[in-house]
């Protein structure tokens, strides 16, 4: 009876400094609690140590602490769990897979490592396996944010923007003003080819980072598409602003400035570009929309 006060207690103490972000005493406090009789076999206090060196990027001791707890129940989805997101921090994504099966065929309600295994899934483009957990993350929990999103992103890739938009719309039903939402949901519907909602989106997503490029640029290139060029320069000039080292705003606005007859600025700003990405000027050199100022003198002393 005493020992398990005394483990409680130390272990109280090591979650609170694991709340402040200070590991290190967390861990002294864990140890105390693990050196008591009966604390090794302590499958929560082993967890907790895991994922306190987890935390700390210490991932041999949080493999050894896991391994301790399947020495104790090897049915314990949470350890299976834990080593998966392991090897996901190693970008070892085919071995995480693994830990994260494993885990849902004990638990088969453990919603967040169907998350996780969707996402795994999702890094070496298995984008069936990576939707199809996706949903049963969602299923269990019709809350998560991070599954709708994600999952409305793959539709994306995949053209299947209707169903993108839905998912995305769900995902901004939890969260109303999340930029990553906000964002996806301009790209989404620009390609459904509602442009005035998409500009909606795009200045929401400015109005909550001013210092993301690529909402000035995709706003920026949906006044292109409508001719509106003094807009879109207007638009991406803000945003050079904000994010004065983005190469491809520069090298738009070059573009815009080409539109709007002012070569000089144009050739300006492509020096820029290059300048900050010198892989931009093998595209410059093949891009139509630049032709104008590549038969100006100062083009060809800069890039011939």
């Amino acid at each position: 009876m005493k020992n398990t006060y005394m483990i409680n207690n130390y272990k109280n103490i090591a979650n609170k400094f694991c709340e402040d972000g200070n590991f290190i005493k967390a861990i002294n406090f864990y140890n105390k609690a693990y050196d008591l009789e009966g604390g090794s076999e302590d499958i929560d206090l082993l967890l907790d140590m895991a994922l306190a060196y987890d935390d700390m990027e210490n991932y041999d001791f949080a493999k050894q602490k896991y391994e301790e707890v399947l020495r104790i129940d090897k049915n314990e989805a949470r350890a299976y769990f834990g080593l998966g997101v392991l090897y996901d921090n190693k970008e070892d994504y085919i071995t995480s897979i693994d830990y994260y099966k494993k885990a849902v065929e004990i638990d088969d309600k453990y919603d967040r490592a169907y998350f996780f295994l969707a996402s795994a899934y999702d890094e070496i483009e298995e984008s069936e396996y990576a939707m199809e957990n996706y949903k049963k993350a969602i299923e269990l929990n019709p809350d998560d944010f991070w599954a709708y999103t994600n999952l409305g992103s793959l539709y994306e890739e995949m053209n299947e923007n209707e169903l993108a938009y839905e998912m995305t719309k769900e995902a901004l039903g939890i969260i109303s003003n999340h930029f990553t939402a906000l964002f996806n949901m301009g790209v989404i519907l620009k390609k459904l080819g509602r442009e005035n909602e998409s500009i909606k989106y795009y200045e929401m997503c400015i109005k909550r980072d001013k210092e993301n490029p690529y909402s000035y640029l995709n706003l920026s290139i949906i006044y292109k598409g409508q001719k509106k060029y003094k807009k879109a320069k207007e638009i991406i000039s803000e945003g050079i602003k904000n994010s004065p080292e983005t190469s491809v705003l520069y090298y738009n606005r070059a573009c815009f400035y080409v539109k709007l007859g002012m070569d000089e600025l144009a050739l300006k700003d492509l020096i820029k570009a290059v300048e900050l990405s010198e892989k931009l000027l093998e595209y410059a050199k093949e891009d139509e929309e630049l032709a104008p100022i590549r038969e100006l003198k100062a083009y060809k002393v800069m890039f011939e």
